[in-house]
């Protein structure tokens, strides 16, 4: 396996590429330097202790905290994916639920099923595969679910009016919404190998192992990753539907007033 050292001058190098972005913004007048500094310097803060985090977890291999790191994953995905609705109040509980279901359900797969062991090495990195594109399909369809709430309130409220539970009546707003937001994870099964190749088949190659085996790899990873999703979308918009609608199941009309 051969060695690549990455030195502080080629993170220096690379550096250059971020402030041509910030240039570029700042003559485009597009005002995103101020996010673009902000999330670089979180992103170097973040990955610096998590890497001494990691290196610790690793070197004393513990199953507990193992286990916790994983929480601490997916309670972090939850927390972003709650955030990205702009529709949906307090929906943590049921993302952290969804999250944590789908990703604990498919390690568990994993695991039983011999595909990889239950140390921290591999549990960890794959847990913040999963869990955070989990994240990425629940946020898409908190968001496709409140349009779709917003924009279809009256159809909603007569077929609530002709007797319908808040289930029946958004039951097509459901499938549409978990439909839309699985959209991006579909896709990229679909072009994977063809048009990218993924950051852990590359990051394989990359360190030297054999592209068939890396491949292997990749693919469950693509197994994995469109699992968690559609799992994770299920649960978390199943239980969130119901925010929109009161005790008395009427349909909660300043809930869909938010922009």
């Amino acid at each position: 396996m051969s060695e690549h050292n990455i030195t502080n001058g080629s993170l220096a190098f690379a550096l250059v590429l971020v402030l041509v972005a910030i240039v570029v913004s700042y003559r485009e007048k597009l005002a995103l330097e101020k996010e673009i500094i902000w999330s670089i310097c979180r992103a170097v803060v973040q990955l610096v202790i998590v890497g001494y985090v990691l290196k610790y977890i690793f070197n004393v291999n513990h199953a507990v905290l193992t286990l916790l790191m994983v929480l601490f994953i997916c309670f972090n995905a939850a927390w972003n994916a709650q955030k990205r609705s702009k529709y949906i109040d307090k929906a943590f509980t049921s993302s952290f639920i969804a999250i944590t279901t789908g990703t604990a359900l498919t390690l568990a797969v994993l695991v039983f099923s011999g595909s990889i062991s239950f140390t921290p090495m591999q549990v960890i990195p794959i847990s913040g595969m999963i869990a955070g594109n989990a994240m990425v399909a629940v946020g898409l369809c908190y968001n496709n679910l409140g349009q779709r709430f917003r924009s279809e309130q009256q159809q909603i409220q007569e077929k609530l009016s002709l007797g319908a539970t808040p289930k029946m009546a958004s039951a097509r707003l459901i499938r549409e919404s978990i439909r839309a937001s699985l959209i991006p994870t579909v896709d990229s099964a679909k072009t994977v190998g063809l048009v990218s190749l993924p950051g852990m088949m590359s990051g394989l190659i990359f360190a030297g192992i054999d592209p068939v085996k890396a491949i292997k790899y990749q693919i469950m990873v693509t197994f994995m990753l469109l699992s968690t999703a559609s799992l994770s979308t299920i649960i978390g918009c199943y239980l969130t539907y119901r925010k929109f609608y009161n005790a008395r199941h009427q349909l909660v009309v300043t809930q869909l007033k938010k922009s």
